[in-house]
């Protein structure tokens, strides 16, 4: 079975098209795994204003995973948020406040590149490290289908929004996604 969305033609689940934690973390949660599907991609077209423009694809479909730091008490805390393309996390608001720090920004991409396993311009929250919190917008989960990173530059992978509620530590929060 195909999914196209915009231009863009999935082919069913291939794992050889995604990072090994990616990969993995498919499998072990059903609801991606039953409706999980890839495509590869040009490297270039990896970020998501590029994909979309060469892809016609409608911001509701892109998802973008953006990982964060946070320090309380002399105790760093990271998160990945998950929200729609045509939206920003709620960074010093929302998430701040969710993983109880006093300033909360971006992570640095190398370290996160070394936490996650996966390319920069590929992170996905799916494959993350067990004990990583993931925070989705409820938006995200109202999608039938979400444009996700692969953990690499060369692909995309495809899920139901819904399923991204399943990942272990995801907590779906309203309003986590900025207009």
């Amino acid at each position: 079975m195909t999914l196209t969305l915009g231009s863009l033609a999935f082919g069913p689940f291939d794992e050889e098209l995604l990072a090994p934690s990616v990969a993995a973390a498919v499998r072990a949660v059903p609801s991606i795994a039953a409706g999980a599907h890839t495509v590869a991609i040009d490297p270039d077209l990896a970020d998501t204003a590029a994909l979309m423009a060469e892809f016609d694809l409608p911001a509701e479909v892109s998802a973008n995973c953006v990982i964060v730091l946070g320090k309380r008490g002399g105790e760093h805390r990271h998160a990945a948020c998950v929200v729609l393309a045509n939206t920003r996390a709620d960074v010093n608001g929302l998430v701040r406040r969710t993983i109880d720090v006093r300033k909360c920004s971006f992570a640095p991409q190398d370290w996160t590149v070394d936490e996650t396993a996966m390319e920069y311009g590929g992170i996905t929250p799916v494959g993350l490290p067990a004990d990583w919190p993931i925070l989705v917008d409820r938006a995200v989960t109202e999608q039938p289908w979400v444009l996700i990173g692969s953990g690499l530059r060369r692909s995309k992978l495809a899920v139901p929004g819904a399923s991204l509620a399943d990942l272990p530590g995801a907590q779906v929060l309203e309003g986590l996604g900025l207009a």
